[in-house]
């Protein structure tokens, strides 16, 4: 049964790949100016522009253009980098593994500071840790990345000196750049917990377990925030989305090797592909957290896959 959903999911999955796939190409298309010449300059000499021209196909229409596109990303062929002269796929995969690695990093503190947060907050709620967590939530939402990020560094690595400033390496290099992302992503969470097990906590059947007579903790986490943590998952699978664009700032100030910082210096050089590339992995990858997102439901909540069938 579970194999029928997952068919299904999978065949809608593949407009949304075509979708997105159709998008990246023309958004990057609809660059003002001339992509030739915002890579040689205008100075360029006119052979130079022509032989770049034609090494990414600029010389044919727009629709042929696209359908080579299509057929190049089939064949996972993202094209070359015009400053390394490597495979724009190659230079990518050496880069994610940083960037997913963050991103998780990022994911777990978030949720180490919103479980027990929200859950506390939803069983004390209207008390004054409760008030004190919403203005937490306030303050780690309205925070932006560019200033909590070089806010951590003065505190922990230049005051302190506990933690390195920027690179990749130990658990000590990761802390700072995961705490900087992982905080908004906590404010949000803190309060779906909290509000999701609130709706939970007034269901008949978590009040027909605590009429057996379980205990509270037992009824709390096997009952109560096992059907809770639905809402949850559904921010964080949208969460996701954001922490990959987010990486992109946190990266750049800690000096993460990763996929965001490799997009800011495919700018920089304007390496038209690898920016092509960069921004079409981001979002495949969005795609595909999301389709992982909806499987989730699934084993949580087996209704979710009935009623789809249904």
């Amino acid at each position: 049964m579970f194999f029928n959903y997952l068919v299904k999911r999978l065949l809608w999955l593949l407009p949304t790949v075509l979708g997105v796939v159709t998008l990246v190409f023309f958004l990057i298309h609809c660059i003002p100016g001339d992509p030739v010449d915002l890579m040689l300059g205008e100075s360029a000499q006119a052979v130079d522009k022509e032989v770049l021209r034609r090494e990414l196909g600029l010389d044919k229409p727009v629709v042929q253009q696209y359908i080579d596109f299509l057929s190049r990303v089939a064949r996972a062929d993202l094209g070359r980098s015009l400053h390394s002269q490597q495979p724009v796929l190659s230079l990518i995969l050496k880069k994610y593994p940083a960037t997913l690695e963050l991103m998780l990093a990022a994911i777990f503190s978030a949720l180490l500071i919103s479980l027990p947060l929200g859950i506390t907050c939803a069983l004390k709620h209207h008390s004054l840790f409760d008030q004190a967590s919403l203005v937490f939530s306030l303050i780690g939402v309205s925070m932006p990345n560019f200033w909590l990020g070089p806010l951590l560094i003065i505190l922990f690595s230049l005051k302190l000196g506990w933690l390195p400033i920027c690179g990749r390496g130990g658990i000590r290099h990761l802390l700072l750049p995961a705490i900087t992302l992982g905080v908004s992503m906590s404010a949000i969470l803190t309060r779906m917990v909290r509000s999701s097990l609130l709706d939970v906590l007034e269901e008949e059947y978590v009040v027909a377990a605590r009429a057996k007579g379980l205990p509270y903790w037992q009824v709390i986490l096997k009952h109560a925030l096992k059907n809770a943590l639905i809402p949850v998952i559904s921010i964080v699978g949208l969460q996701i989305g954001a922490l990959l664009t987010g990486s992109i700032i946190t990266e750049m100030i800690f000096a993460w090797p990763g996929l965001g910082r490799l997009t800011i210096q495919a700018i920089y050089t304007r390496d038209y592909p690898l920016v092509q590339g960069c921004v079409l992995v981001v979002a495949m990858s969005y795609v595909l957290v999301n389709l992982l997102t909806d499987l989730a439901y699934t084993f949580i909540d087996p209704r979710i896959r009935f009623d789809y069938q249904a």
